[in-house]
């Protein structure tokens, strides 16, 4: 492999990279669960890897991997076509449109957050984090926490209560920045 191609790799790689997070929102926006998402993820990934050849340094890759995300769902829509819980493609389209133009705001909410969770006391962050993985056992992080329940379940809500006044502040910093 040439430098020059070995530079376009790592410059694909860190566009992926940076814009993940963002393409997995948009997918998840488009699809009932969080399986059928990280299914089409997958695809999503390959698909791009597929068409290195048409990737541009200079060009706007994130509109270029939701275009190809949004081709994905539909290819998943299709083939999931008898489901009747799926989406029309006419509710996808307008889904994908709206993601899209909702995505500077929540990257900007998603930078907020990541900021006012490094302000929470790392045992809390901790604590806070793995209730919102997937497979989560409430029951099991009360106890490990030392609350009952209902008393977890008020300490998140007092907690996603800090955070959202946090993310808040922050973009109203910004906005008058």
């Amino acid at each position: 492999m040439s430098p020059e191609e070995a530079s376009r790799h790592r410059a694909f790689l860190r566009q992926f990279t940076a814009n993940e997070a963002a393409i997995r929102g948009f997918v998840r926006r488009l699809v009932p669960s969080r399986a059928d998402a990280d299914d089409i993820m997958q695809e999503v990934s390959v698909v791009l890897w597929e068409k290195f050849e048409s990737f541009r340094e200079d060009g706007n890759f994130r509109a270029w991997a939701f275009g190809v995300a949004r081709f994905e769902v539909l290819g998943w829509l299709r083939d999931k076509g008898r489901d009747r819980l799926v989406l029309s493609e006419k509710a996808v389209e307008k889904f994908g449109e709206e993601a899209v133009s909702a995505e500077p705001r929540l990257a900007r909410q998603r930078e907020a957050l990541e900021r006012c969770i490094v302000e929470v006391a790392p045992g809390q962050r901790d604590l806070l984090l793995r209730a919102y993985e997937p497979g989560a056992h409430i029951a099991h992080l009360a106890r490990e926490s030392g609350r009952s329940e209902p008393g977890f379940y008020q300490w998140l809500y007092r907690m996603r209560k800090l955070l959202l006044d946090c993310i808040r502040r922050n973009l109203a910093k910004e906005e008058w920045s």
